[in-house]
């Protein structure tokens, strides 16, 4: 019985360690999704604006461009996706619903491991 418990304590520490591990090493997606972000607000945070204004803003090179999508009051509204620089630059216009309000421009946008970040920033509507 002794013999038998020493080579199942033998086993056990020739077994690396790495072995036992669980989970993944820490190397893979919260990372790379900090990577992916949203910048160069145009207009700026809470700027006051006209109606049908356009606005646009920059997302990283981690972000794959046709999966950006901008909402603006539960509204999705179309946006022009194009290289620039690393990344890629966003345009569009705010629908002509929008008067007299406050304005959140959401964004919301995927990567690589399937990583999905958002963002925005607010804008007054004018008259």
């Amino acid at each position: 019985m002794k013999l038998q418990n020493i080579l199942w304590v033998a086993i056990v520490l020739i077994i690396p360690g790495n072995v036992w591990a669980y989970g993944d090493g820490g190397s893979g997606g919260a990372g790379f999704c900090k990577q992916m972000t949203f910048s160069e607000f145009k207009p700026a945070n809470t700027a006051e604006v006209a109606p049908q204004s356009a606005f646009s803003f920059f997302a990283s090179g981690a972000t794959f461009p046709n999966t950006i999508k901008v909402t603006i009051k539960g509204e999705s509204v179309p946006v022009t996706v194009a290289p620039k620089r690393n990344g890629f630059e966003a345009t569009g216009k705010l629908p002509n619903t929008l008067k007299g309000t406050f304005a959140k421009i959401n964004i919301e946008a995927r990567g690589a491991n399937q990583c999905e970040v958002t963002g925005g920033w607010l804008v007054k509507v004018t008259e």
